[in-house]
């Protein structure tokens, strides 16, 4: 059973189209014109729209170009219910987005053909969505939703994140490989979630390492100082989970964290058959860096000069100098994250 909100500012039309929709036994609401649909839509969840065009307010172009701005209403399928011949009219309707058209007064065979195919086009799109949603973060599935598919990418400042478990390999050889997948699942579980509360992704998970991007592909003008609150959440995390471990006589995990923040090509990339959404460029690179770094100054966050000037004084940092970097000609100026404080 599906939700259909009918929209006519004339009562007999509303009526008349309510009881060919029950009758495919589906629930109605009514809206007597296109600021009343509108307000409705903000509040409830539609599956169909039947929409006149003609009503005062705000008439069913202006509805339509509404729905067509905002990128999560505008999945709602709208089928255009007026008495208005015009061909230009009807092709208006298409082009703002309109899945049909029926004119009134309106066949029941037609509506009931029209409703049925629309609803259908509804289901498949919503089975897309969550097909690619599980294969995608859900910014990434966003982006590939509302923008479509293509390799390559735009030039965006962002903000890198690394990730992994400090002597992984001495750990894994040291217990059952069920026991280090347990591990490893719970750690992912840990650090994603920490990671997507501050609206970042993560685009990579090779054994125990990670990379997350903060800035791309939703564009975020504090992608910096959320990197740094992620790392720092997931430290915490990090600090409770060992307390489990300690307790079920297991070895607890240290990680280290390597965030950089600039200049990078945000995409996708691979070939049209596979491909990952990924950044590429200096920033990633130094961030990947700095997170093998923190085995050598013993430190669990690092970060670059870059990040560093986003981040507010609440944060304290200790001030390494510069260092060399494998792979940079000039030494790198590096800061450890030493506060638990939040930026």
């Amino acid at each position: 059973m599906s939700q259909i909100l009918i929209v006519d500012d004339n009562r007999m039309n509303r009526l008349l189209l309510s009881r060919g929709i029950e009758q495919l036994g589906h629930q109605v609401a009514f809206a007597e014109n296109g600021r009343q649909a509108l307000d409705m839509i903000a509040r409830e969840t539609y599956d169909l729209i039947l929409l006149d065009v003609e009503m005062p307010e705000l008439d069913g172009y202006q509805v339509l170009e509404k729905l067509r701005g905002d990128i999560h209403l505008r999945e709602i399928p709208v089928i255009i219910t007026s008495s208005l011949d015009e061909i230009d009219g009807v092709v208006k309707c298409i082009e703002l987005g309109a899945e049909d058209y029926l004119h009134k007064p309106v066949n029941p065979v037609l509506l009931k053909a029209r409703v049925n195919a629309s609803l259908e086009k509804k289901k498949l799109r919503d089975e897309q969505r969550a097909l690619i949603s599980k294969f995608a973060t859900d910014q990434v599935a966003e982006d590939l939703l509302t923008g479509g598919f293509a390799l390559g990418g735009k030039h965006v400042e962002a903000t890198a994140l690394f990730c992994d478990i400090r002597s992984f390999t001495t750990l894994a050889e040291a217990q059952p490989p069920d026991q280090t997948i347990e591990l490893l699942n719970d750690y992912y579980t840990l650090m994603m979630d920490a990671i997507a509360s501050e609206g970042g992704i993560v685009n990579q998970m090779v054994g125990d390492g990670l990379m997350a991007i903060f800035g791309a592909p939703v564009e975020r003008a504090d992608h910096a100082v959320r990197a740094v609150r992620a790392a720092l959440q997931m430290v915490d995390l990090i600090e409770l989970f060992n307390a489990e471990l300690r307790a079920s006589n297991r070895q607890p995990i240290r990680i280290g964290i390597g965030i950089a923040t600039g200049q990078v090509i945000a995409g996708y990339t691979g070939t049209m058959r596979r491909a990952t959404y990924t950044c590429v460029g200096d920033a990633v690179n130094v961030a990947a860096r700095l997170e093998a770094q923190t085995k050598t100054l013993a430190e669990k966050i690092l970060i670059n000069a870059e990040t560093r000037k986003c981040l507010a004084d609440t944060v304290a940092v200790i001030d390494k100098g510069e260092i060399e970097i494998k792979g940079k000609a000039q030494p790198v100026r590096v800061f450890a994250v030493a506060s638990p404080r939040h930026p």
